[in-house]
């Protein structure tokens, strides 16, 4: 029996479940506490497990980022909550110096069983200083994974699954996915968090996208449908590792490909995608590989100039009408 619950009480109900079943586990970060958290999604947690489990932090990422991997290396089970992906920025000397190399400079001796979660994307009309996607600079570090829940499912169980990992692993929670509604399967809790998954079959175009794109990149599938383009949708779901045979399987089927990333072109997830494709399946292509990402400007507070911005679902029904007609 599935259950209908929004993807902040999927994150909610995972942090619940990570709570009760593990006296390691404890969660911190800057309002996780008395407020409930930035967007509500450890609301009530401190009256149920108490001020020890439950910590509220000093406005200092890179001090109680380091508290989580201190934390993890002395047997506990930290997950950590920075408010957004900009603020993770302040910790990034903590995440690449020390996160993500310990177990390799200790030759295997030190592990660092660390979760830190935070919110990305724009959308929400918090302007330059809020509003990024910068899931690829975390991608681009050997030593630490890189999820991005995209479907209600997968923000109530890929927390358990990160949990599980003995490494760093970085959750990143599109900050427009919070209040929407979807539907949890219990029983397909353990379904493998690092692949990809098909979320619409398709023979005409590979879409390729993850977090909060994917909803966009299945209503363009669903436009392109009455022009007579049945269009493949590629859920990353994990960009480190990347499910490169996924993507490869997908573009080899359909022969097209379309990467739609919110982060900025240059230097982007999407690049790295196309050179997989390059790599892995260049024969296959009947077109060039296109990329449907952020225009290469700080994201703008006003409305109209974000939308501008942003991929959109418009854009990428327009980036695969002009593929099929110009590569036919």
């Amino acid at each position: 029996m599935t259950l209908s619950m929004t993807y902040r009480e999927a994150i909610r109900a995972a942090l619940r479940d990570a709570l009760q079943s593990d006296p390691r586990v404890f969660l911190m970060g800057e309002d996780v506490g008395r407020y409930g958290g930035a967007f509500a999604c450890s609301k009530g947690l401190l009256e149920e497990f108490g001020s020890e489990r439950i910590r509220d932090t000093p406005l200092s990422e890179s001090a109680f980022v380091g508290a989580g991997i201190g934390a993890a290396l002395g047997g506990m089970r930290p997950i950590v909550e920075i408010m957004t992906v900009n603020f993770s920025l302040l910790a990034l000397d903590q995440i690449v110096n020390n996160a993500a190399t310990l177990r390799h400079m200790s030759g295997g001796q030190f592990s660092v069983p660390l979760v830190v979660r935070m919110a990305t994307g724009g959308g929400r009309r918090v302007a330059a200083q809020h509003s990024n996607s910068l899931e690829c600079w975390y991608a681009h570090v050997p030593g630490i994974k890189v999820l991005a829940p995209a479907t209600v499912q997968d923000a109530r169980f890929m927390l358990a699954a990160a949990l599980r990992e003995p490494d760093p692993v970085f959750l990143f929670e599109h900050i427009m996915l919070y209040p929407e509604h979807g539907e949890v399967d219990p029983n397909a809790a353990a379904a493998d968090p690092f692949r990809a998954a098909l979320r619409r079959a398709g023979k005409d175009v590979s879409l390729i996208t993850y977090g909060g794109s994917l909803k966009k990149t299945l209503l363009a599938a669903d436009k392109l449908a009455p022009l007579g383009i049945e269009a493949e949708v590629l859920d990353l779901r994990s960009l480190r590792p990347l499910d490169t045979a996924a993507i490869v399987q997908s573009v080899s089927k359909t022969h097209r490909a379309v990467v739609v990333d919110e982060g900025w072109r240059t230097g982007s997830l999407a690049a790295e995608i196309s050179a997989q494709i390059m790599e892995g399946a260049f024969f296959d292509l009947d077109a060039p590989v296109a990329r449907v990402c952020a225009a290469e400007t700080p994201i703008p507070y006003a409305g109209h100039l974000e939308d501008a911005a942003l991929p959109q679902t418009d854009t990428i029904v327009r980036t695969v009408a002009e593929m099929m007609q110009h590569h036919a």
